[in-house]
């Protein structure tokens, strides 16, 4: 087998210029630039506009002893015009996720948000992949983490007053999740790329931390 690796790297790209463009709760640049192609010598020069989010994390909370997944749903602005053109709902069921602040890591991060958005005690955790969400205007880095937690007194309303959260935990077993996923209901990719990837290792991950004997945020 064999995997391919690009044979070009930033030195083969060419960067004219970069303006701030907007400034708010988000950050856009436009830059100019060239870069060489394929069939050689250089593209011409064109502009592209660059939305900054940064680097972001999201961690599936997975019990094992119990085989339930913590979810949450909450509101979503990205969401409002397919519920203004066809009615569906912009409260989106989605994993714990957030950005990362400067100086703390993606690790990090999703121990944080595992217990502001949903109550939740991570005791063991796993990466699953890392990617870009949207790299042709974006430069926003997913960290993708299963995180393992205790379900049996999952629930509530969390978030964080002052960043106008308002987050409900939704508990459901895998197969549950799973065809929520299916269905439609689950139908964002972050959460989507997680349940692909628990399905898969679900066997092996049970068996590894029911034999670890690490509990959630469970009493011993």
């Amino acid at each position: 087998m064999t995997s391919h690796q690009s044979d070009y790297g930033l030195d083969d790209v060419a960067l004219v210029s970069r303006t701030a463009g907007y400034r708010g709760f988000f950050s856009i640049d436009t830059i100019r630039l060239r870069h060489k192609l394929f069939a050689g010598g250089w593209s011409r020069e064109f502009e592209r506009e660059l939305f900054m989010r940064g680097h972001a994390a999201g961690v599936l909370l997975y019990d094992p002893d119990l085989d339930k997944v913590v979810l949450v749903e909450q509101f979503r602005i990205g969401a409002i015009e397919d519920a203004q053109r066809d009615g569906r709902s912009p409260w989106l069921l989605e994993i714990v996720a957030g950005v990362i602040d400067a100086g703390e890591t993606a690790e990090a991060l999703a121990r944080r948000e595992a217990q502001e958005e949903a109550g939740c005690v991570i005791s063991a955790l796993v990466p699953i992949t890392e990617y870009y969400s949207s790299p042709g205007g974006s430069d926003e880095v997913i960290s993708l983490f299963c995180g393992r937690v205790d379900a049996s007194n999952a629930g509530g309303i969390h978030g964080v007053e002052e960043e106008n959260e308002d987050i409900r935990v939704v508990v459901l077993s895998s197969d549950e999740a799973w065809q929520a996923m299916l269905d439609g209901r689950m139908n964002n990719a972050m959460a989507i790329i997680a349940m692909q990837w628990l399905v898969i290792n679900r066997q092996g991950l049970r068996q590894r931390w029911m034999q670890t004997g690490q509990a959630g945020n469970r009493d011993e």
